[in-house]
């Protein structure tokens, strides 16, 4: 006969392994490394996520270290190392990882204002230019943002490919890798490069908008540029809004408490949560790997692309 102590005494016994199965985890990662890649300036970066990493310190119970990462690249190779636990990535940078074979697992994603999941790739123009498509650039100077960004290399190749245009850098008289989204804006501003290829996902959520907000771009004479001093010429399919992604290596129990403080953050500190996006998103989507796959797809037409134009 099962008496009522017995109950409580496995209930207490459960309850002790889920405690002690917690406290394992924390006992082996003490320290858990958060990498992002910079669409602003470092300080920006910074001021943007610190607050959100305090918050995953907190609700963790270990510390979070936030790492802003030079480029897409080194986020893929600090996962591959082991030494980067949590990442926001690119969806393409995300599909390169996992094609190199770093072991990561995608687990969320952003969900934004209006409660789709995804964004563009577009190529802005000068306002003030005569460019009204791509067409009329042939021998311009074309703004990409980093050979593993989505929306400033992956997608506009693709989408310029789909136009007839399979090779880039014939196609206009430079094409040039800024370093980030802000620096291709910057450059387009400035005049140095004519087209720029840019992420959005409306007028109010985008690197453009993030930096207008910020008085960043400003015109010769030091009055601010405005959002309306440029024109988007080109929009590509939405594309699958980036995956945070933990390493595939980390226990369970880490992983769920991981994906668990990412979907409490809204509610829980909803003032960390919107610094992330000035307020431009709301919340956070469950996802899997799997819903990355036709990225995947995507990055290895790109890489036929290369392969095809070096042969």
């Amino acid at each position: 006969m099962i008496t009522r102590r017995l109950v409580l005494a496995g209930t207490a016994a459960l309850a002790f392994a889920g405690s002690a199965s917690a406290e394992d985890w924390k006992t082996k990662y003490p320290e858990l490394t958060f990498a992002v890649v910079p669409a602003e300036n470092a300080s920006g970066v910074t001021e943007r996520w610190a607050p959100f990493v305090s918050y995953l310190s907190k609700e963790l119970g270990v510390k979070v270290t936030l790492r802003i990462a030079n480029d897409y690249a080194a986020v893929i190779e600090g996962q591959r190392a082991g030494n980067i636990h949590i990442a926001s990535y690119g969806s393409a940078s995300f599909a390169r990882a996992r094609l190199t074979g770093v072991k990561t697992d995608a687990f969320a994603n952003d969900i934004n204002a209006d409660g789709s999941t995804g964004y563009y790739s577009v190529f802005f123009v000068k306002a003030s230019s005569a460019y009204k498509k791509i067409d009329d650039l042939k021998g311009k100077n074309l703004g990409l943002v980093d050979p593993n960004s989505t929306s400033g290399n992956n997608v506009p190749r693709f989408e310029l490919d789909k136009m007839g245009i399979h090779d880039a850098e014939g196609y206009f008289s430079k094409v040039v890798y800024t370093g980030s989204h802000e620096n291709a804006m910057l450059a387009l501003s400035q005049g140095t490069i004519d087209v720029a290829a840019n992420q959005w996902t409306s007028d109010d959520d985008s690197t453009l908008a993030q930096m207008l907000t910020k008085g960043m771009l400003k015109n010769a004479d030091g009055s601010a540029i405005k959002k309306d001093d440029f024109r988007i010429i080109h929009k590509s399919a939405p594309i699958i809004n980036g995956p945070y992604a933990y390493n595939a290596e980390l226990p369970e129990d880490a992983k769920a408490a991981i994906a668990k403080a990412f979907f409490d953050a809204p509610a829980k500190d909803k003032a960390a949560f919107d610094r992330l996006s000035d307020g431009q998103k709301k919340g956070f989507h469950p996802a899997t790997t799997k819903d990355w796959d036709g990225t995947i797809e995507l990055i290895k037409f790109v890489d036929a692309l290369r392969k095809k134009k070096a042969s």
